[in-house]
């Protein structure tokens, strides 16, 4: 095509006016900075664990709320900029790409399944961007797993499976009196191998026995086979570290196989879907270590729970009350920082001690991990029933 001179003019001041509205665009971000606090938040709400992400972000979007509703941080609203990782470890590294390079969050929270904070955490790192990880338990979440040094700018809010495997271990031998324990594990998860490794040294440490180990992969939903070769065995109890969409169908199954030993398992098993998916009588005789419980008599729980129960016309579970807690926890290192910018905003972080959290007091270790309580849940007719509190 030949241009004219007044194509050509027209042309080009088609290119500047297209340059000038992507430019624009672009500088949406900056032109909110000088009237709102951005926060990315990076979450799985939707794929095999939608309900933490869902869960994480209402508790998140509460927390907020309560603190725009009281002035906001620094003189300023808080906007959030949530981004969805699909339940899967790439996708999480996508997510929090476009939370720091595209939307330019100063700060990213967020996610509960280990294996996807690992991956976030390896985007956030090099952006030098702090990441504060809601419900992610795997050391190798705030330790480079290549150097075994603390990650400058990723921390966490809740417990470390070193501390959760004791617990469970711990509560299997001390109150259960079982000694004879078989091992099933999601090895497609950081999080379950790791909870597995550390539950296993603690057993054997104090005097238990692991009699059978056996893996299923993420996704995969006939466990009988397996199952019934578990139950040849003959473990008096059975831990399974996964999440709630495997672990119902397992504790389903097993049931259904004349299986009647406890089954014990960690946090991942807090979801409204797992007495979906297992249906409630499965679940009886069964437990899990966790963060909090909401029949926790605790003052600051009770309100939670109150205030979360009638935005969102349900219990809070696990993710919900750390999403609240990470934003509260968040927001205090912000104002102890003083100024919104993410070198300073990661010295507050890293400072952080005796927080008052839902979940109880928090202190972030030299190993930016909480220190702090967990409990033991079990199950009566598909409800979930506290029965202990372990202290660090």
């Amino acid at each position: 095509m030949k241009f004219t001179k007044k194509k050509l003019a027209l042309a080009i001041g088609g290119a500047l006016i297209t340059m000038s509205v992507l430019v624009s665009g672009c500088s949406t971000g900056s032109d909110k900075k000088a009237d709102t606090i951005k926060i990315g938040v990076v979450a799985e709400l939707t794929g095999n664990n939608a309900t933490y992400g869902t869960s994480i972000t209402n508790g998140i979007k509460l927390a907020v709320q309560q603190l725009n509703d009281t002035g906001g941080l620094l003189g300023k609203k808080i906007e959030l900029v949530v981004a969805d990782n699909k339940s899967e470890p790439a996708e999480a590294a996508n997510a929090m790409s476009k939370l720091v390079n595209q939307d330019k969050a100063p700060v990213v929270m967020g996610l509960f399944a280990s294996s996807s904070a690992i991956a976030a955490s390896n985007v956030s790192e090099a952006a030098k961007v702090p990441f504060l990880a809601v419900g992610a338990t795997n050391p190798k979440v705030t330790l480079d797993e290549k150097t075994g040094k603390v990650k400058p700018n990723t921390f966490r809010v809740c417990f470390i499976d070193p501390f959760q495997g004791t617990v469970g271990a711990n509560f299997i031998l001390n109150e259960l009196k079982l000694q004879k324990a078989a091992v099933y594990i999601d090895n497609s998860s950081d999080y379950a191998k790791g909870l597995a490794e550390f539950f296993k040294k603690a057993c054997t440490e104090k005097g238990g026995t692991v009699v059978i180990e056996e893996s299923y992969l993420q996704k995969d939903s006939d466990f009988k086979a397996v199952l019934t070769k578990i139950a040849a065995a003959k473990p008096e109890v059975i831990y399974v570290p996964g999440y709630y969409e495997e672990v119902g169908k397992i504790c389903k199954q097993a049931r259904e196989l004349g299986i009647t030993v406890p089954i014990i398992g960690g946090d991942g098993w807090d979801s409204p879907k797992l007495v979906e998916i297992a249906g409630a009588s499965s679940l009886n005789n069964t437990y899990f270590t966790n963060h909090y419980s909401p029949d926790s008599t605790n003052e600051a729980s009770k309100a939670f729970v109150d205030t979360y129960a009638k935005t969102y016309k349900q219990k809070p579970d696990a993710p919900a009350v750390l999403g609240y807690d990470g934003a509260m926890l968040l927001a205090d290192s912000i104002k102890r920082a003083g100024v919104y910018e993410s070198a300073k905003v990661a010295e507050a972080l890293a400072a952080t001690k005796d927080f008052q959290a839902v979940t109880g007091k928090t202190s972030l270790d030299a190993s930016h991990d909480a220190v702090k309580s967990a409990v033991i849940v079990g199950f009566k007719d598909g409800k979930q029933v506290y029965r202990a509190t372990v202290n660090p």
